[in-house]
């Protein structure tokens, strides 16, 4: 591994909500783990819209009160 690849592996700790984001056009789909990689709550849907993004936020914002949390890392990859 590089430094730069190593760099990004010790920013997750066990305090890190981990969320990856399919992205698409009008419909995104997103999941959250932990830093062992266990699923923390349930798959979120949302839209591409403001509403959507703000629901996404929300749903964010419960994972880390729920799980005491402190850090968010979110991926985000396109599809085609």
């Amino acid at each position: 591994m590089n430094y730069n690849q190593n760099h990004k592996i010790t920013q997750i700790t066990s305090e890190t909500l981990i969320v990856g984001v399919d992205i698409a056009k009008h419909n995104h789909v997103a999941r959250a783990q932990d830093f062992r990689g266990l699923e923390l709550g349930k798959t979120c849907f949302f839209e591409n819209t403001k509403a959507g993004f703000h629901s996404f936020l929300d749903w964010i914002t419960q994972l880390v009160k729920g799980c005491k949390l402190n850090q968010v890392i979110v991926g985000m990859e396109p599809t085609g």
